[in-house]
């Protein structure tokens, strides 16, 4: 597993960075480490990992607008299709796996 800083954003002229613990994620069954205050979207970029998924057409999608409202970084989280990555908060475990268009209808077990 790689260094988790080696995409991130170390010296800002105004921002300040404060170090949160390190945990582990798993995208599509691979582990990789993010630091607890990440989103999934940024902990996928800092691990080198642009592409989200696809859309029905076979075109790649990612991060995008940030704000959770273009449906560009949506993937599959523990089973559950339609996660905004951007704004959806990474934890330790997670499972993360690419999502195809829409994503599968998911019904939650009563």
């Amino acid at each position: 597993m790689g260094e988790i800083l080696q995409r991130r954003i170390k010296r800002h002229p105004i921002l300040e960075f404060e170090e949160k613990e390190t945990i582990t994620f798993y995208f599509e069954g691979k582990p990789l480490k993010a630091r607890s205050s990440d989103t999934i979207a940024s902990a996928l970029i800092a691990n080198g990992i642009d592409i989200f998924g696809w859309t029905e057409n076979g075109r790649p999608r990612g991060f995008f607008c940030a704000i959770g409202k273009c449906s560009s970084c949506l993937v599959v989280v523990d089973g559950v299709p339609n996660v905004r990555a951007c704004i959806t908060k990474v934890k330790d475990g997670m499972s993360v796996e690419r999502q195809i268009g829409r994503g599968a209808v998911w019904e939650e077990k009563r």
